[in-house]
């Protein structure tokens, strides 16, 4: 976990995009997946050659491409407010796309959370009973599965080879606004979840400034080629040209392992951290109850332990400066989690620290991300 020091993050509206009763404040929840199916597919990558058609406007022809597997997602869920009361159904709507014929679905976990009922809308105005097989709430992905054969697909590309600048069209259900098309610009890549004001999600977005409105979540974010680049997930409220959508790249990771076992695994340290620069160094410099002094003028600086955690047990303290972690230098908390995330739990993770301006290694063994952590 990582966050700032000694302020909050302006960007504190950062909101999810579906509608009714499951949007708000971008939150973690903790989540029990569902039954997965018992023989594991996988998302394929699926190559799709430029697309043509529609005279000069490429936007037309990607929608046209691409906007039959975009479908509607409503949920419903039982709210009560006493275990002995009847509670009521609340209702909420957002958005997904199709990755395999037979009714494959990628969405946000937010979309889904907590539904005792998935009904799925196609463009064509067919509706199916959706089976969440799996949600991940630190990522915000779930896979929803239909049953249904030949159904129109979205093809996935590669959200690591974008560039901000590029063309970014968005397709989506806002506001119960079936199969919207809008269009803008890769605005930025690589938001850490901290600076958008998520900080307890590991994602990294793709930042668009495609209109995207409630009940966009879930929904795909396109390239000129008509082909999947992210998953569109966030706004930030009060703002204009600033959303977010889930690398596919990342998104297809996660998909795999919820298809596969219904859970993620994300090793788990227990630090609390920000990056070091002049002003954090000097206010920790001053905190007598750190106990220790910062020397180090770059890094990652631990401000915080998880009791009985990973990191506690291996022996780091609030004041280390983190300067690599498995042999890869780190310069802010985004680049710590990512290394951690890529690690496995279990395993030894070597973390070079400066520790009152001495050198020291110290080797964690990441854990399971405490699931009460989620909640």
């Amino acid at each position: 976990m990582s966050q700032p020091l000694s302020h909050k993050l302006s960007l504190q509206s950062l909101s999810l995009l579906s509608m009714g009763a499951l949007g708000g404040l971008l939150v973690g929840t903790q989540f029990v997946p569902t039954n997965a199916v018992s023989t594991p597919q996988s998302i394929a990558q699926i190559p799709s050659a430029p697309v043509t058609g529609s005279g000069d406007n490429f936007i037309a022809a990607v929608a046209d491409k691409t906007g039959a597997a975009v479908v509607r997602i409503d949920s419903s869920r039982t709210v009560r407010r006493s275990p002995q009361s009847n509670g009521r159904m609340v209702r909420g709507s957002g958005s997904g796309f199709i990755t395999q014929a037979d009714g494959l679905i990628l969405t946000n976990a937010h979309v889904v959370d907590g539904a005792t009922s998935v009904t799925v809308t196609l463009k064509d105005g067919r509706e199916f009973t959706g089976k969440v097989l799996g949600k991940d709430t630190l990522t915000d992905v779930a896979v929803v599965k239909i049953q249904a054969t030949n159904l129109p697909i979205a093809p996935i590309g590669n959200s690591d080879q974008i560039k901000p600048g590029e063309w970014a069209i968005a397709i989506g259900n806002p506001l119960g606004l079936d199969n919207t098309v809008t269009a803008g610009i890769i605005s930025g890549t690589g938001r850490s979840s901290g600076i958008v004001g998520a900080p307890d999600k590991r994602v990294s977005f793709i930042q668009t400034d495609a209109a995207i409105n409630p009940g966009n979540s879930g929904g795909p974010l396109l390239n000129q080629k008509g082909q999947v680049i992210g998953m569109n997930t966030a706004i930030i409220g009060g703002a204009q040209g600033l959303g977010f959508a889930i690398p596919i790249n990342r998104a297809q990771q996660v998909a795999n392992q919820l298809i596969a076992s219904g859970k993620v695994d994300h090793p788990y340290i227990g630090v609390q951290m920000t990056n070091l620069t002049a002003a954090t160094k000097e206010a920790l410099n001053q905190d007598a109850e750190l106990g220790t002094t910062v020397k180090a003028n770059q890094g990652v600086v631990v401000v915080g332990i998880a009791r009985s955690s990973p990191a506690a047990s291996a022996g780091l303290k609030a004041g280390d400066v983190i300067q690599s972690v498995n042999g890869r230098s780190v310069k802010t908390a985004d680049d710590v989690q990512q290394v951690i995330e890529a690690s496995k739990i279990g395993a030894s993770l070597p973390i070079q620290v400066d520790r009152n301006g001495q050198p020291l290694t110290i080797s964690v063994s990441p854990g399971e991300f405490p699931t009460q952590a989620q909640s």
